[in-house]
């Protein structure tokens, strides 16, 4: 198999990337990251020193980071969804979409469980309330940005969306979008019923006992 993907079902990041094989049915082999499998952590670790994932090994050549790698999947593994438009104008939306999605959104969300993860006594309120404001700054912006789209960035579905599920998806669980924000609920409730969403969803739902927070009987 030249494709192989290392990562875990539950990492938002890892979901990210898994969305972008299913949309197209790339095929590939999952290397799960976990205390059962040190020789795939090990592996990662000898090809990126940072040791951060999802990893991407095609033919034994590393390719890192979830944007990257979508980028790499869809020049040379392409299939019928095309994740990046050709013309310049829409794939400037794609691209600032992602970097939303990834930064104010996926970051605060995940300060806000890594805060969790901490000792009871070394916790900090300032970083939860510094994290609950820019969720709730980058809501109001993409429930105007997304207004009357079908998907993040327009009429189809794209690398935007794909970072766009994982990250709203985790986000509500930790700092709910409000009523007030219907375009963005709305969007969020969309990307969900996607097949290959909902199959990332899916997969990771063993896991959900582990979310530091504690998972929500929804979704």
């Amino acid at each position: 198999m030249a494709l192989e993907l290392f990562a875990h079902p539950f990492s938002s990041y890892s979901q990210k990337v898994l969305i972008a094989l299913y949309e197209n049915a790339t095929p590939f082999e999952f290397r799960m990251l976990d205390e059962q499998h040190a020789d795939n952590v090990a592996l990662l670790q000898s090809h990126w020193q940072i040791g951060k994932f999802p990893l991407l090994l095609d033919d034994g050549q590393p390719v890192i980071e979830s944007t990257v790698i979508i980028e790499y999947l869809s020049r040379n593994y392409p299939g019928t969804i095309s994740l990046l438009p050709d013309a310049a104008e829409s794939l400037m939306e794609v691209r600032l979409l992602d970097r939303v999605f990834d930064t104010y959104v996926m970051t605060p969300m995940q300060a806000i469980v890594s805060n969790a993860l901490r000792p009871e006594e070394d916790r900090s309120e300032p970083i939860v309330y510094s994290a609950r404001d820019l969720l709730d700054k980058a809501y109001s912006w993409l429930d105007r940005r997304i207004a009357g789209r079908s998907w993040a960035a327009g009429d189809t579905f794209t690398l935007a969306d794909c970072a766009a599920a994982p990250s709203l998806f985790y986000a509500d669980w930790v700092h709910n979008i409000s009523s007030g924000y219907q375009a963005l609920r709305t969007y969020r409730t969309r990307l969900l019923a996607r097949p290959s969403v909902k199959r990332a969803v899916d997969d990771a739902r063993p896991y959900r006992q582990f979310f530091p927070p504690g998972a929500p009987d929804r979704d």
